[in-house]
């Protein structure tokens, strides 16, 4: 690498040790992605200056998982380009003068899971992110966080920790391909002639519980039930949100890990 590195390697260990701004630079040319080329530039410079530090698989630091996308408190792309151009700690975490395709470059490569084939998601600010769950992007009117709102679709106060930025992003822009089986919608008919709609929870050999329409928890047995309809269909349509828009959001439902 050039002498601008001053003969150390590019460390990521202090990403876990401070909260940064959240706006550095733009985020790259409006795309969901960033480019294979991107992703290529960035594998290159990780083996040759992150390695030492992070390893192979970038979880070779306390509390850090590059790979998985495992912070402490960084979320967004540009808090990972802040840390990297401005450092942390003197030595522990020297600033970096990258190119600007260089630093592109290695959030591309994170945000592909170290896959140099793979498909990198952008993540954008969680502030913003947030404003838009609440806002515009309507995703409060249906989820629950932090044990505020309905229960009409899944609960997502820990969302970021279960969930990788790809899956995220695929929920937003196809949720017919993202929902999983347990969460599609479901009508059920009783004996008695009730019709009940909803989301199921859970399903054994004799019984489902599910939140119906109201919001309520509600246990049947199939015994007692002369239908039982699962849909494969999602009950939010793709969203028309931006791209920047869709990168925000995706950073705020990373920031939710059941620590806020």
């Amino acid at each position: 690498m050039p002498d601008r590195f001053h003969g150390l390697p590019l460390c990521f260990a202090a990403l876990a040790a401070v909260v940064v701004p959240a706006v550095l630079s733009a985020q790259s040319d409006g795309d969901h992605t960033y480019t294979s080329e991107a992703i290529e530039i960035g594998s290159r410079l990780y083996v040759a200056e992150c390695a030492i530090c992070h390893g192979p698989n970038g979880d070779e630091v306390d509390g850090i998982n590059l790979r998985t996308g495992a912070f402490r408190n960084v979320q967004s792309d540009d808090d990972i380009r802040t840390i990297v151009t401005q450092g942390v700690g003197g030595r522990r975490m020297p600033a970096f003068d990258l190119r600007q395709d260089e630093l592109d470059g290695i959030v591309a490569y994170i945000r592909a899971g170290f896959d140099p084939s793979g498909v990198a998601i952008r993540v954008g600010d969680p502030q913003r992110g947030e404003d838009m769950f609440y806002g515009a992007g309507d995703c409060a009117s249906c989820h629950r966080v932090q044990g505020e709102g309905p229960r009409t679709a899944p609960d997502l106060s820990e969302i970021g920790a279960i969930r990788t930025p790809a899956a995220l992003q695929r929920a937003l822009l196809e949720p017919a391909a993202a929902l999983l089986p347990i969460n599609r919608p479901v009508r059920l008919l009783t004996r008695s002639g009730e019709e009940v709609r909803g989301r199921r929870l859970n399903e054994d050999t004799y019984t489902v519980q599910m939140i119906d329409a109201d919001g309520r928890l509600r246990s049947f047995l199939k015994s007692d039930l002369t239908e039982f309809d699962v849909s494969s269909e999602p009950t939010k349509q793709p969203t028309t949100l931006s791209t920047d828009e869709v990168a925000d959001l995706v950073g705020y439902l990373l920031s939710l890990t059941g620590n806020r």
